[in-house]
């Protein structure tokens, strides 16, 4: 019982630190911005910690994290349950060979590129993303991954956008 409560205060401190900034970028957009959630260091540690929690021993040997705020969550992520760290990058980002997945948003398309030989056959991967609006981005890293060989096991965000209903 005392480690749900933890849990969820935790989960307060993390939600209580994102700024949400109306109209931005554009009219009607409700952006959800994690820089203020950097800038508190507990909220910051408490993200990370729940994830290392949560994935700490379920086997993960790859933490793929989509450009560029999955790079911030991954990272210390993958150093704390001893994954090697995969940037997922826009086009062109990534110097030699690469391999590229394309995906529709809203207003277009865009594409993530990884290096080819990043993951291996055996490696079991999880995503880590900022956000999840409408799960494009983050079929793109999977479908990316699992073109290389990957298993992905899981994809973790902060924030989920659930009014969407996609």
């Amino acid at each position: 019982m005392a480690a749900c409560k933890e849990k969820d205060a935790k989960l307060e401190a993390i939600a209580s630190s994102i700024r949400v900034v109306p109209n931005f970028p554009k009219p009607g957009i409700m952006f959800q911005d994690i820089t203020t959630l950097l800038l508190n260091p507990k909220a910051f540690r408490n993200v990370v910690e729940l994830f290392v929690d949560r994935y700490i021993d379920k086997g993960i040997s790859v933490v793929a994290g989509v450009e560029a705020r999955g790079f911030i969550f991954g990272a210390p992520i993958a150093l704390a349950i001893g994954a090697k760290f995969i940037p997922l990058r826009k086009p062109r980002k990534l110097p030699g060979e690469v391999i590229s997945e394309k995906y529709d948003l809203e207003y277009g398309t865009d594409c993530l590129e990884m290096h080819i030989g990043a993951v291996q056959p055996e490696d079991r991967a999880l995503v880590v993303d900022d956000l999840i609006a409408t799960g494009g981005t983050l079929c793109a890293a999977i479908n990316l991954l699992e073109r290389a060989g990957a298993e992905v096991v899981e994809c973790a965000c902060v924030i989920e956008l659930p009014e969407l209903k996609v």
